[in-house]
């Protein structure tokens, strides 16, 4: 009896103070297996410790994530409020000028009598905002001058638009208009359908 309870006392020593007390999360005491022994409970505190920073570093950067997603997303607000903004300033643009983006049609010529401005079938105006698609220059018109006969296509080619330098070719005639762009140009004196040209490359560059 008393040896089966000794060799009952030496196996169950050996499981609990032979063993790794690692594997089994258990610290010795330096007093030996007598001394008792420190439960893996101080263990798991420290791990929870060092986790704990861990944690908090984590939800920080889910946090920054989530602002950045928020911040990524399209602004609504912001887009009704460049719009707002943009119509705003367009209606104060708009509102000295009446029928901005207007073509004529037909599109007049005329002399230094004929109005600008609009021009339609009732309402029969010099434009004045007239382009060229061919040299792809807006047209200068002078009132009350004529081109001299002398002109040529190297003439405007060179000296358009400066006006300094086109005067040495302007005549001064009363009721006259002397058009030009970069290479072509025209004297009228009475209203002209521009269609009615076909040489002339001219389009209404609207109002």
């Amino acid at each position: 009896m008393a040896k089966d309870l000794d060799e009952l006392l030496d196996e169950v020593e050996s499981k609990f103070c032979g063993s790794d007390p690692l594997r089994l999360g258990i610290v010795e005491r330096p007093r030996g297996c007598g001394g008792g022994v420190l439960s893996n409970d101080r263990s798991r505190a420290e791990e929870k410790e060092t986790l704990r920073p861990i944690e908090t570093f984590k939800k920080e950067d889910d946090l920054d994530s989530l602002i950045n997603e928020i911040f990524e997303e399209p602004s609504f607000d912001k887009k009704q409020f460049k719009l707002k903004s943009t119509s705003s300033g367009n209606a104060s643009v708009r509102a000295p000028t009446q029928g901005l983006g207007k073509s004529c049609s037909p599109v007049y010529l005329g002399g230094s009598a004929v109005p600008c401005g609009i021009g339609t079938n009732t309402s029969q105006r010099a434009c004045d905002h007239l382009r060229c698609i061919a040299c792809d220059f807006w047209i200068v018109s002078y009132d009350d001058h004529r081109w001299d006969t002398s002109c040529d296509y190297l003439f405007f080619r060179n000296n358009m638009p400066e006006f300094h330098k086109l005067k040495a070719k302007l005549v001064k005639k009363k009721g006259t208009r002397a058009y030009a762009c970069q290479c072509s140009w025209r004297t009228i004196e009475a209203l002209t359908d521009l269609q009615n040209d076909h040489q002339l490359r001219w389009v209404c560059g609207k109002h």
